[in-house]
């Protein structure tokens, strides 16, 4: 079997959890013996990315225009790999990359499968682009498509406006690398990587309105009293916030309790992550939150918002949903933080909930037998 993944973007700083669950479902692929190819666009294509997918063929178009992702195709290239491939795995959505893709899928007749991965609704900048997107080729794209996959079950809703039948959609859930090596505490500090000794809320994520980093910075700031010995650990690439972030800091007189470190990677983020109180995501809005994984692999509990995609983590004992408001975080973070033993059972249950259910393993197959019985009916 031969797959053909498509996302604009595996640079991990601008293109985030889709771009990690690319890359890693891609490997996954490629160890379970299948022949995989990715084709992206070449921005923050980096020589260490290339190294991680040893093995996988990536085709990588140079982009005319980033404001959009235009790419500059070499049609002849699309053409061709469009046309070798048994099947193929679009990801995200508003993408012009994936709109070429689908027309010559179309010619070919090819099967492709669409995975928003909660890019659906339209949300944050450019609405008006989104609308036109649709009205020419994005509903098409989704309506088309020989396989339907949404990450969480609530995340189905999202096909209703493009007139999917709920039964056709296949949920298959984000998946975590399970890297044993990495979960053996290496002895490094937190002073090699500038994070604070003292104990701290980690928000991982770039510093956008939907992921919702203002919720938490004003939840903080009015929980500050009682959180007096916490401090606040920004993870992530300014997307135009982090001016008014620090200065909602600075008016509540805390600035010295919260930390911009802009994107971390490697180590870094490993020695943040496992040195964390808590691990809080107040998105607005997600499909599912690969953080939430990323945190339970460590054994940290989190907080995050009902709107993450991850309510099942309140029966599991493994952290608390509560609302995406001030309000909601505000509370929840003054309920969970002050008690230590109960972060540790917090934690504790999280960790064997994730390792039982999204290790890539795991998560792969379901892929594999969504591509098989689409090719078999074909």
């Amino acid at each position: 079997m031969k797959v053909l993944n498509v996302n604009y973007l595996l640079d991990p700083v601008a293109g985030g959890g889709m771009a990690e669950r690319t890359i890693r479902m891609s490997r996954a692929l490629a160890g379970a013996g299948i022949e995989c190819t990715i084709l992206c666009l070449d921005i923050g294509l980096t020589s260490e990315c290339i190294n991680d997918l040893s093995g996988i063929k990536i085709i990588a178009f140079p982009c005319l225009l980033k404001r959009f992702f235009i790419p500059k195709i070499s049609f002849r290239s699309l053409r061709n790999v469009v046309n070798e491939v048994d099947i193929i795995h679009i990801m995200g959505h508003w993408s012009v990359l994936n709109a070429l893709v689908y027309l010559y899928a179309r010619k070919f007749k090819k099967p492709y499968v669409v995975c928003p991965a909660g890019a659906l609704p339209i949300y944050g900048r450019s609405k008006l682009f989104k609308m036109i997107y649709n009205y020419f080729i994005g509903k098409k794209i989704i309506s088309n498509a020989a396989g339907f996959i949404a990450v969480t079950e609530s995340e189905k809703n999202h096909f209703l406006a493009y007139q999917v039948d709920l039964n056709k959609i296949t949920v298959i859930p984000n998946g975590i690398d399970i890297d044993e090596n990495s979960l053996i505490n290496d002895n490094s500090s937190n002073a090699e990587y500038g994070l604070p000794n003292s104990p701290y809320i980690l928000f991982v994520g770039r510093l956008n309105s939907i992921k919702g980093p203002d919720l938490l910075l004003q939840a903080f700031c009015q929980a500050k009293d009682k959180l007096s010995n916490y401090h606040l650990v920004f993870a992530g690439p300014d997307e135009g916030m982090l001016a008014n972030l620090k200065e909602i800091a600075l008016d509540a007189g805390i600035q010295k309790r919260v930390h911009f470190f802009g994107y971390l990677g490697g180590k870094a983020k490993t020695q943040a992550l496992r040195s964390a109180a808590l691990v809080a995501i107040p998105s607005r809005s997600e499909a599912m939150s690969i953080v939430v994984l990323e945190a339970g692999i460590y054994g940290i509990p989190v907080l995050l918002t009902d709107q993450c995609g991850f309510n099942v983590i309140n029966s599991i004992a493994g952290g608390l949903a509560v609302e995406a408001s001030v309000e909601g975080l505000q509370n929840g973070l003054i309920e969970i933080l002050p008690d230590r033993e109960k972060l540790k059972s917090l934690g504790n249950n999280l960790y064997k909930y994730v390792r039982a259910r999204f290790a890539w393993p795991v998560i792969v197959n379901q892929y594999i037998k969504l591509y098989g019985e689409i090719l078999k009916q074909r």
